[in-house]
C-alpha cells in the first residue's frame, strides 16, 4: 500500500553548469541570466522510484551514471534542479570515506559530531558510544586526531557511528570496498539484520552483493 512508501523519488533531473573559465561565473552573475556563460550537464534526468518500508533496494550503474548524485539529493545534501524527494523518517548515509568527519578533531570527537548530524542529542550519544567504540574496534585511537587513521580505520569509525542512529533508511554507497574482509563480514551481518525491520539503499559495483541482499536494483 502506499502507507508502506518510506522514499519517493518523483522526475528527479540534476543539472550542474560546466564554466571554461573561472571568470565566466562572475560573469554569469553580472548579467543576471540574460546569457548564458555554461554548458549544461545533466547528471540525472527524470528519476522516478518508490521503495516501501522493509525493502533493500540496489542501486547500480556505471561510472559517472549519477547514483552518487542521487544519493545527496536524497540525504539533502544536493538539490535537485526538478522534481521532488520525499522521505519518511531518519536517513543515516554512508557514501563518501570520512564524510562529515573533521581530520583535525579526535575520533571521539567526530563521533558526537557525526552523530549530531544524524539528529541523536548528546545524552543519546553517550548512551550509545561504548556500543559504537566496540563495534568500530579501534581501541586508544578513538582519542587520536582523524588524519592519524588508516582508510580502514575512518570506515569502521563511520560505520560504527551510522550503525548506531536507529535509522529508518540506511544508504551504503561503495564504502565497504575500504575495510578488511573480517570487518566487511561483520558490516554484512549487521545489513541482514537491518533489512528485517528497515529500509537499505544499497549502491556497488558488486554484483554478488547486489544479487544476495538486494530485493530488486535500480
Amino acid at each position: 500500500s502506499s502507507d508502506d512508501v518510506i522514499l519517493s523519488v518523483n522526475g528527479v533531473s540534476k543539472c550542474f553548469e560546466m564554466y571554461d573559465k573561472p571568470i565566466h561565473r562572475l560573469y554569469q552573475t553580472l548579467c543576471a541570466g540574460h546569457k548564458k556563460f555554461y554548458k549544461e550537464y545533466w547528471a540525472l534526468n527524470n528519476i522516478n522510484f518508490c521503495v516501501r518500508r522493509g525493502e533493500c533496494v540496489g542501486i547500480v550503474g556505471r561510472n559517472g551514471a549519477g547514483k552518487s548524485t542521487l544519493l545527496q539529493i536524497i540525504t539533502g545534501t544536493l538539490q535537485p534542479t526538478l522534481g521532488s524527494v520525499t522521505v519518511h523518517g531518519r536517513v543515516a548515509a554512508l557514501l563518501e570515506l570520512g564524510s562529515g568527519f573533521n581530520m583535525e578533531f579526535t575520533g571521539r570527537e567526530n563521533v558526537y559530531i557525526n552523530a549530531s548530524i544524524f539528529g541523536l542529542s548528546k545524552a543519546e550519544t553517550d548512551a550509545r558510544f561504548q556500543s559504537i567504540l566496540d563495534f568500530a574496534e579501534i581501541g586508544e585511537f578513538i582519542d587520536q586526531p582523524l588524519k592519524t587513521y588508516s582508510s580502514g580505520m575512518t570506515l569502521r569509525l563511520a560505520f560504527a557511528v551510522v550503525a548506531h542512529v536507529d535509522a529508518d533508511i540506511l544508504i551504503i554507497d561503495e564504502a565497504l570496498a575500504v575495510g578488511d574482509v573480517f570487518f566487511q563480514q561483520k558490516c554484512m551481518r549487521f545489513i541482514r539484520k537491518f533489512k528485517e525491520e528497515h529500509t537499505i539503499l544499497f549502491v556497488s559495483h558488486d554484483t554478488g552483493s547486489v544479487v544476495n541482499l538486494c530485493d530488486r536494483a535500480v
